[in-house]
């Protein structure tokens, strides 16, 4: 990950810190808390652990996650979200949030119901929503 030195606005950084397909992802996995490795793989479809460890690596080095290793045998490490983690978590949800609305929109909801992710539905022709819950 390259952070760019100079930058004609702060949002820059923050895109250089969160651009890849996988980083948001991940921040939205450890929501709750402490998480292994193992698991974030397995909650996120399709990413690879070499991948995952690339982002790992990234969102550490730019302190938005930190992890833990726990000694012994067999090694247990468990990653979190930092302070600057949590904040950035914040925005993350508004844009799964904005994420959901478009897809209630254009009809794309198998998705959401396979995931079990709650989303507002429209009655009839009326722009009303009711939110599922």
């Amino acid at each position: 990950m390259m952070i760019r030195e100079q930058c004609t606005c702060p949002l820059e950084v923050v895109h250089d810190i969160i651009k890849g397909k996988w980083k948001t992802m991940i921040i939205y996995q450890l929501k709750d808390g402490n998480t292994s490795l193992a698991q974030l793989e397995r909650d996120i479809d399709q990413i690879t652990q070499k991948m995952l460890l690339q982002h790992l690596k990234e969102l550490i080095s730019s302190g938005i996650v930190d992890k833990i290793k726990t000694e012994g045998y067999p090694l247990h490490v468990d990653y979190f979200l930092t302070e600057r983690g949590r904040r950035l978590l914040d925005a993350v949800l508004i844009m799964q949030e904005i994420g959901i609305d478009y897809m209630v929109e254009r009809g794309q909801t198998e998705l959401l119901d396979r995931k079990g992710i709650p989303y507002p539905q429209k009655v009839g022709n009326s722009p009303f929503m009711i939110p599922i819950l």
